[in-house]
């Protein structure tokens, strides 16, 4: 058992084997996760485990080079919008965003999709590994 950090022993295994570029969708309860992409359900009861919880965990733990989130966001849930710009800002992670849409048909291509308990509409961001060095 690990100290500190993640202890989700299938995140943890993905994001050890996560690649420069490779993707990884931290989503909300409801956002549809493609069949052929990997599933880490943390989702217990609505709400919780919460998205920007989740985010924060994984942030502290992978090198991040770029973020995408759905346009809609901004509009349909600004609090979250305004929060997940901040903790970006100060991480020093570039946010691209892309129609809701766009942004499923991107989940094809993850690694992993985590699914958290959320359920503000519009919690989901694709996080673009970086490197470390």
């Amino acid at each position: 058992m690990r100290r500190d950090g993640i202890l989700n022993p299938a995140l943890v295994e993905v994001l050890a084997r996560l690649g420069h570029t490779d993707t990884l969708v931290i989503a909300d309860a409801g956002l549809p996760i493609p069949p052929e992409v990997q599933r880490i359900d943390l989702a217990l009861i609505p709400g919780g485990p919460g998205f920007m919880e989740t985010l924060r965990a994984v942030l502290a733990e992978l090198p991040v080079e770029r973020m995408t989130i759905a346009s809609e966001m901004e509009a349909r849930s600004r609090r979250l919008y305004d929060e997940v710009i901040e903790v970006c800002a100060g991480a020093r992670i570039p946010v691209d965003s892309v129609m809701h849409e766009q942004f499923k048909l991107s989940t094809r291509k993850a690694t992993a999709v985590v699914r958290t308990g959320e359920v503000t509409p519009y919690a989901n961001v694709i996080l673009h590994a970086g490197v470390s060095f």
